[in-house]
């Protein structure tokens, strides 16, 4: 789905536009059909950009012809700040929503590797240590890079530079991954050192996939036998008849798991969304209601049946809390 900017000039309008992450889209939707069921007829329009691209039209003016909210699958930088605050949006509210975890997928049926954030960092950066020296990855199969991974060829569909989800893997992953290399800490440069613990390979074995999770689903069910995809919880919990996930350093990716943080590459995902505009747009309001309802968002509600990771009780009500006193962010978000 997708939404067109309305002119310069617009007037106010009914439907709520809503923008970013694609990890974020389908619970953005859900609430949107929700509201639309309730109202015969379409309150709110979802599209999915991507993160970062996301950011960019929701900080691009606090205009109509701009979004009202941001899904994101990751917190707001520092630099999103700045950006939205340089072009007047400066009454942000901040919405968590619940967790997702990283999965690292293949084709059910196949064994499930075991990977650490080491072995998924040597399988796909560009460069890594060989006999106390950088070079480019000579790794062709998993088995190579452990005795203790299965024999596949290398071969990782992920998002793509515009997605949250890539910026939560080289976060989550791959730096965390490349750290114990003492050919790493040894650069003393720390741009040199980021760029070689972020950067994927460019040989063909990674392979950029669109903003679009359902089609990486797809791609490793019908690819050769271990081509592994990297994707939200969410669109795993939804393809389990199809694909499974691997276990990263001993854990299993579960709702349990990836909401207590125990999963590795577990994160928050968040609105954003404009306060001025929840009186220029009577639809947003609801909306926001709706999606912190205890309906959509309790531990049983329609979103956790859709994949969400709820938030405990404690931490819904003080999301709901916000929502309902129309709280801005306070503080330029770190990073």
């Amino acid at each position: 789905m997708a939404w067109a900017p309305a002119p310069a000039a617009a007037q106010p309008r009914e439907t709520v536009l809503v923008t970013g992450s694609s990890t974020v889209y389908p619970f953005s939707s859900a609430v949107a059909e929700s509201m639309a069921e309730a109202a015969g007829g379409q309150r709110v329009k979802v599209a999915s950009t991507g993160t970062v691209h996301g950011f960019a039209q929701f900080c691009r003016g606090p205009g109509l012809e701009h979004p009202d909210v941001q899904n994101a699958s990751r917190r707001m930088t520092a630099g999103e700040f700045s950006l939205c605050v340089r072009n007047g949006v400066n009454e942000i509210m901040e919405v968590p929503i619940g967790f997702d975890g990283i999965v690292v997928a293949h084709r059910k049926g196949l064994p499930s590797p075991n990977f650490s954030l080491t072995q998924l960092w040597l399988g796909v950066a560009k460069e890594v240590p060989q006999n106390g020296r950088m070079v480019p990855n000579p790794y062709t199969s998993w088995r190579q890079v452990s005795a203790d991974l299965p024999d596949w060829p290398i071969r990782v569909i992920g998002p793509p530079r515009t997605s949250g989800t890539r910026d939560s893997f080289t976060e989550l992953a791959m730096m965390a991954g490349c750290r114990s290399a003492p050919e790493v800490v040894a650069i003393s440069d720390t741009a040199e050192r980021n760029r070689i613990c972020t950067t994927v390979r460019e040989d063909g074995r990674w392979v950029d996939a669109g903003e679009d999770d359902e089609a990486i689903v797809r791609r490793i069910t019908t690819d050769a036998d271990g081509t592994l995809g990297i994707f939200g919880f969410s669109f795993l919990d939804a393809a389990r008849d199809r694909v499974e996930g691997s276990h990263i350093e001993g854990v299993d990716d579960t709702p349990e798991t990836i909401a207590s943080g125990r999963y590795p590459l577990s994160r928050p995902l968040f609105l954003y969304a404009k306060r001025p505009n929840l009186e220029r747009i009577p639809a947003l309001k609801d909306y926001l209601a709706e999606y912190v309802s205890d309906r959509a968002l309790g531990s049983g509600g329609y979103l956790a049946q859709r994949g969400l990771v709820p938030l405990d009780a404690g931490r819904l009500r003080e999301v709901q809390n916000v929502v309902r006193e129309r709280t801005v962010m306070n503080r330029r978000p770190n990073g």
